[in-house]
């Protein structure tokens, strides 16, 4: 069954021309909705940002869910608010887990006096080679987090790059620089 919506679009035939991968049906689809589902995450995160990063995750995974959409079991504005609300989880989770970790690492500096013997100087120069191994613009982005103190929203502007990826920056390059520094504890007598 075909319906319209309040702007007078069939949604049956937009659901049936996303499903076999029209990207017109997507722009016409983004078009029609992208306000609502901007405006669910801007009230659920309170970050602009946050938000527009939401939005674009949204359309994204409609288009490669696309196949999994069923019209018989509800609307499209209805399927994409439920993956409104699944990304918005999925950044609180996010946020959460950054807030956590990032309080164990001051604990746990807080804990530990400052050490100041070969093993240590040895660490630190290897973090500084292994950023100089990673490149920009991850290494500058880790640089600026870190080492500068820097929020993720200064970082982006004052490189030019998107949010989503300065956050993917900060962290596969921890990612990268803790597995790193595992290999060299591994190696160390």
């Amino acid at each position: 069954m075909s319906v319209r919506d309040e702007a007078g679009a069939d949604t049956g035939e937009l659901a049936k021309a996303l499903a076999v991968g029209s990207p017109d049906a997507l722009a016409e689809i983004y078009r029609l909705w992208s306000s609502l589902v901007h405006t669910i995450a801007l009230r659920s995160l309170g970050d602009p940002a946050d938000a527009e990063d939401v939005t674009q995750q949204v359309f994204v995974s409609a288009w490669n869910g696309r196949r999994t959409f069923r019209p018989e079991h509800g609307s499209i504005q209805a399927w994409l608010v439920g993956i409104t609300r699944h990304r918005i989880a999925d950044l609180r989770t996010q946020r959460y887990r950054n807030h956590r970790n990032l309080q164990a690492v001051a604990l746990e500096s807080a804990a530990t006096p400052p050490v100041t013997d070969d093993a240590e100087w040895a660490q630190r120069l290897l973090i500084v080679h292994e950023l100089e191994q990673m490149g920009d613009p991850r290494a500058a982005v880790i640089k600026m987090a870190f080492l500068e103190d820097r929020s993720h929203d200064d970082i982006a502007q004052a490189l030019g790059l998107p949010l989503g990826t300065v956050k993917s920056h900060i962290r596969r390059g921890l990612l990268q620089l803790r597995e790193r520094l595992k290999e060299v504890d591994h190696v160390s007598p």
